[in-house]
């Protein structure tokens, strides 16, 4: 069974998707704050999203992938499908810049991933027919998702995590396609499946850091319907 818990990234209240065709980049920081142990049923996996959603509501993800048989890799996905496996392993207290860019000019999209202690990076180049995708995004969404093999339900987190640094890039010079300035989201739309009552995990800590949105993730219990409206951590 599939479930997912998040929120969609917004600008402002008035727009409830990215809506520009500026907008070209999303990009997030991961830190792995503990390991709560591996609870994951036999055959099941959980996914960390930094996800896109294009005009034609195609996913692109840069994601830290925990499964039942592992400590977690980092993957991009295109289209639900698994494309790459990245070189770095998440490490518990160690930060992790995610970066999704759309290239049309080079009919590509590039994914980045740099472990901020160590410095170690590692990019992966997907390329995309320009007359079957269209490179504008649609949306933004961070939070988890969890595929169960055994039963009908979410399970316990692998990791306490903490999310920083939710941004959207724009190319902010005509002439030059790969220049890009990172700017914040001021709110975050609830979003889920619908099909769990209850989630074995907490999104708290809300704040902004640096202007930029920040949250945690940990466990806990999360009930449908129990944040309804627009968080706006600033205006």
């Amino acid at each position: 069974m599939h479930f997912w818990l998040g929120y969609f990234c917004l600008v402002d209240k008035e727009r409830m998707t990215l809506g520009t065709s500026q907008n070209v980049a999303i990009s997030d920081v991961i830190t792995i704050v503990s390991d709560l142990g591996n609870k994951i049923p036999d055959k099941s996996w959980m996914l960390y999203l930094l996800e896109l959603f294009n005009k034609q509501n195609i996913p692109v993800e840069l994601n830290l992938i925990c499964s039942f048989n592992d400590d977690g890799k980092f993957h991009a996905i295109f289209g639900g499908v698994n494309r790459y496996e990245f070189k770095i392993k998440p490490t518990i207290g160690h930060s992790y810049l995610r970066q999704i860019i759309l290239e049309p000019s080079k009919q590509r999209i590039a994914f980045h991933l740099m472990d901020q202690n160590s410095g170690q990076t590692d990019s992966f180049f997907f390329p995309v027919d320009v007359n079957s995708f269209d490179f504008s995004i649609e949306k933004h969404f961070t939070g988890l998702e969890w595929h169960n093999r055994i039963e009908n339900m979410p399970y316990e987190i692998r990791y306490e995590v903490e999310i920083s640094n939710l941004s959207f890039g724009v190319n902010d010079n005509p002439v030059d396609l790969e220049s890009l300035v990172y700017c914040p989201y001021n709110q975050l739309m609830p979003d889920n499946e619908g099909f769990a009552k209850e989630y074995p995990v907490s999104f708290n800590n809300f704040e902004t850091r640096n202007g930029f949105i920040t949250y945690k993730i940990g466990l806990g219990k999360h009930h449908l319907g129990i944040v309804d409206k627009f968080f706006r951590p600033y205006m």
